[in-house]
């Protein structure tokens, strides 16, 4: 079975690299699935969920959602480098904290960072799978 070998970097850690089936991602130019024997492809990342296919031992492993928060994709050879400046697995988001910076984001508190904070809620709820209301 054909695979990709996919990095998630962050600016500050390395969030998760493996073996997948699947890559989705959204881009400047839209949303993106990578399968193996993709063409190359380097794009720039728009904040948004992105989901990762897994593989073990050439299985079907777990769907990974993940935040990114911006950054760039790179395809080539079947390998995928999620490289963003931020990025959280599903997993390792506070809802609770995601759902408070929601609350002050959409009353204004961060002056006029509060629409990038609105949107990086907005992300980790999703990836959560938590649904924000438009």
């Amino acid at each position: 079975m054909a695979e990709l070998e996919v990095a998630l970097v962050a600016a500050d850690r390395e969030v998760w690299s493996g073996k997948a089936s699947m890559v989705i991602a959204k881009t400047a130019d839209g949303d993106v699935g990578v399968l193996p024997g993709h063409q190359p492809v380097l794009s720039v990342l728009k904040p948004s969920v992105a989901t990762i296919r897994t593989l073990v031992d050439g299985a079907p492993g777990e769907v990974l959602k993940v935040a990114v928060h911006g950054g760039f994709i790179a395809v080539d050879e079947n390998k995928v480098s999620l490289l963003s400046e931020a990025a959280e697995l599903a997993g390792e988001i506070d809802v609770q904290r995601a759902e408070q910076a929601l609350a002050r984001a959409q009353a204004g508190e961060y002056g006029d960072d509060s629409e990038a904070a609105l949107q990086r809620a907005e992300v980790r709820l999703r990836a959560a799978g938590r649904t924000v209301a438009a």
